[in-house]
C-alpha cells in the first residue's frame, strides 16, 4: 500500500506526496476582496512538497459579491481578484507546489453589512440559521436571509462557472467546490435548511439538483480532471442539519460517480470538533459513501501524525487533508516525516490582522537551530 508521502494522480494533477493543506479562513484580504502580498507569501511558504503539502486548498473564496459571508475573505469575480490570485498561484508553483481554489457561496450565513448595498443574504428558504459570522464589529449573529426564486438558480449555477474560468485564467491547478459547513450548496441538500415545494426541495433528488448542477457546469467549464468537491455530511457547523444523512450523501456520491471527479473531500464528524456524534445520534458509514463514489478520496478532521499515516497504509483514504496545524507549521510536511514536534498555535490570531501569527511561524531548523 502507498503511504501518505508517495506520489498521486488526482485526474490531470500530479502530486508529489497525499497531505493536503485543508482550506482555513484567515480573514486577511485586501481592499476588493484582493490577495494581498503577504498573502503570496503565506502560501508559498507552504508550498515546497518536500516540506509542506502535496496541495493546497486555498481559504474559501467567494464567487460573487453575494456570496460573501466574513470580513475580508477573498473572492474570484474580478479583474483584480483573479490578478491577486495569479501572484499567489505563481509563487506555489515556483516552490513546485500545487494550488486548487475552493469556490464558495456562504447563502445564508452572512450579515446584511456584508453585502452589496445592505442586501438580505439568499437561501434555499427564508429561514435564520443559528449561527455568528465575523464583521467589523466582530462576531455577530447572521442576518434572516431571503429565499432565492427558482428564476435566480441558473445564476447562481453560472457564477460558479465564470469563477472556475476565472480560476484557470489565474492559474490555478484546479477548483474545489464547497459544498459543505452549512454554506449555500450545503443548505440545499439538508431538509433543516430547505423547505422548498418546487424542484429544487422535498425529495432527497430534488435536495441535491443545485449542488449536481453546479458541478456538472463546473466540469464542462474546466474539466472533470480538475475538478474537486467538499462535503460534510454529519457536521452541525452553521446550523446544518438533516432527518437522514446516510441516506442523503450515498445519493449524492452515486450522482457523482459518473461526473469522475479529481477527488471527494470529505469532513468526518463536527467541521473542526469532534470526530465522533454518535452520541448525538448522527453516527455515519463513510464506506458506503466511499463505495458509491468510486473516485480519490480525500479525508479530513482532526488528524495528527499516527492517524494520517494510519489512514493511507490501511487504504481508508489516498490523501489527508491538514487545517489548523498547517497555520503555525509551514514546514508540516517535513515535521510529520520525521516526527519532530510541531509549533503551538497561537489562536489569537487567525482571523484578520498582519503578519503574526500568519507568515512568522518558524520552520524546524529555526525553531530547533538546527
Amino acid at each position: 500500500m502507498p503511504t501518505l508521502f508517495d506520489p498521486i494522480r488526482l485526474g490531470d494533477i500530479q502530486l508529489a506526496n497525499r497531505l493536503v493543506m485543508a482550506p482555513l479562513t484567515r480573514n486577511r484580504a485586501g481592499a476588493g476582496q484582493t490577495p494581498t502580498p503577504l498573502m503570496v507569501e503565506y502560501y508559498r511558504q507552504r508550498a515546497n512538497p518536500a516540506t509542506g503539502a502535496g496541495l493546497i486548498i486555498t481559504e474559501a473564496t467567494q464567487i460573487s459579491p453575494m456570496g460573501q459571508g466574513y470580513l475580508d475573505t477573498p473572492g474570484i469575480h474580478s479583474p483584480e481578484q483573479v490578478a491577486g490570485w495569479r501572484r499567489v498561484t505563481d509563487a506555489v508553483h515556483a516552490e513546485g507546489g500545487k494550488v486548487v481554489v475552493q469556490l464558495w457561496h456562504v447563502g445564508r450565513i452572512s450579515h446584511v453589512s456584508l453585502l452589496p448595498e445592505g442586501q438580505a443574504p439568499v437561501a434555499p428558504s427564508a429561514i435564520r440559521a443559528e449561527g455568528k459570522t465575523f464583521t467589523r464589529n466582530g462576531f455577530e449573529p447572521v442576518s434572516q436571509p431571503r429565499a432565492l426564486a427558482l428564476e435566480e438558480l441558473p445564476g447562481i449555477v453560472d457564477d460558479y462557472r465564470r469563477a472556475a474560468r476565472l480560476a484557470m485564467e489565474a492559474g490555478f491547478d484546479g477548483v474545489e467546490v464547497h459544498g459543505a459547513n452549512g454554506y449555500l450548496l450545503d443548505q440545499f441538500l439538508r431538509d433543516g435548511s430547505n423547505h422548498r415545494d418546487d424542484a429544487y426541495g422535498g425529495p432527497v433528488e430534488h435536495r441535491a439538483r443545485l449542488l449536481l448542477e453546479v458541478m456538472e457546469a463546473v466540469t464542462q467549464e474546466i474539466g472533470q480532471s480538475r475538478t474537486g468537491l467538499r462535503l460534510s455530511p454529519v457536521t452541525p457547523s452553521n446550523d446544518a442539519r438533516d432527518s437522514q444523512p446516510q441516506a442523503l450523501f450515498n445519493h449524492v456520491a452515486e450522482r457523482l460517480a459518473p461526473l469522475g471527479l479529481a477527488y471527494l473531500h470529505v469532513v468526518e464528524g463536527h467541521t473542526g470538533g469532534p470526530r465522533d456524534l454518535s452520541e448525538q445520534g448522527a453516527s455515519f458509514d463513510y464506506a458506503q459513501m466511499r463505495q458509491r463514489f468510486g473516485g480519490p478520496w480525500m479525508v479530513n478532521n482532526g488528524y495528527d501524525r499516527r492517524m494520517a499515516l494510519e489512514a493511507v497504509a490501511s487504504g481508508q483514504a489516498d490523501l489527508v487533508a491538514i487545517g489548523r496545524p498547517f497555520i503555525s507549521n509551514p514546514d508540516l510536511g517535513r515535521r510529520l516525516r520525521e516526527d519532530a514536534p510541531l509549533n503551538v498555535l497561537d489562536s489569537k490570531t487567525l482571523y484578520g490582522g498582519g503578519a503574526e501569527g500568519y507568515t512568522d511561524y518558524p520552520a524546524l531548523e529555526e525553531a530547533t537551530g538546527a
